[in-house]
Formats: structure tokens, C-alpha cells, sequence
């Protein structure tokens, strides 16, 4: 699918605010709502628009700690290690990367204790032959939206 320069105002203000209203939208965006909700539809349609979600400070709720995991796997086993790794509770993102490392996941913790349990437990998953810990001292920014 093709984006116009309208499905992308309309797509950078719901990163800013998905809580806007069609109404709302079209008033800033001056577009009717009747555009506004058939081109939502459209996106949702075609999964840009993948669901709607708050923006949580995961600090305020406990989970002082976000690791870094490099996971280096057996030969042709890295998408069975990526979809297991997916499953996890803590685990933010996983990434196919490049270079010596196969994967590269991002996860938070609320203690020292769960972090240790979580990384011996990566090495019982199958096919998992070495990972690496990084442990993130500062966040400089942690924003995912593109705006």
C-alpha cells in the first residue's frame, strides 16, 4: 500500500495521541471525519495501524532494570529460538540482527534476581549456544514512535 502525505499526518498524530477522535482529527487535520474513519480502516486493513496502546513508564511500575541480550544460536535454528524468545513475559523486542550475534532482544526486569533466572533460563531453550548481557545504566531515550 501506498501512503499519501495524508495517511501520514493522520498516522503521526495518532503516535502523538492515539486517543484522538476521528472528529478530532479531521477538525486538526482539516479533513472530513468521514475520510479520517474510512482511511483508519484502511491502515488497520492493511496492518500499519497494528492496535492502539498507552505509553507506559515501566520505572513507575517496578522494572528499574533493562537488559540487552545477545543470543548466539545453533546453525538454522535462529526463527524457532526468535518465535520461543517472543513468548516471554519481560522481553520488549526481538531483533534478527547482523555480525557475530544472531539475535539481539531487549528486556526489562523489576530486580537483579529476576534478571539472573531469566538469562540461565535462555540457555535451556533449545539451540541456544551462547548469550551475552548488557545491562542499560541510562535511558537517553526510549521512544519507538517515529514523529
Amino acid at each position: 500500500m501506498n501512503l499519501d502525505q495524508t495517511d501520514e499526518r493522520i498516522l503521526k498524530n495518532l503516535m502523538v495521541d492515539a486517543r484522538l477522535s476521528a472528529r478530532q482529527l479531521g477538525i486538526k487535520l482539516g479533513i472530513s471525519t468521514v475520510t479520517i474513519l474510512s482511511r483508519i480502516k484502511k491502515l488497520e486493513k492493511e496492518k500499519i495501524i497494528k492496535g492502539y496502546t498507552a505509553l507506559i513508564d515501566h520505572e513507575k511500575l517496578g522494572y528499574d532494570l533493562t537488559a540487552i541480550i545477545e543470543i548466539i544460536a545453533k546453525k538454522n535454528k535462529i526463527l524457532d529460538i526468535e518465535a520461543e524468545l517472543s513468548k516471554l513475559e519481560n522481553v520488549c523486542g526481538v531483533y534478527d540482527i547482523t555480525g557475530n550475534t544472531d539475535t539481539l532482544i531487549i528486556a526489562k526486569f523489576k530486580s537483579r534476581s529476576e534478571l539472573s533466572e531469566f538469562v540461565k533460563g535462555l540457555s535451556s531453550i533449545p539451540n541456544v549456544e551462547n548469550t551475552i548481557t548488557h545491562i542499560v545504566l541510562n535511558t537517553a531515550k526510549e521512544d519507538f514512535r517515529l514523529t
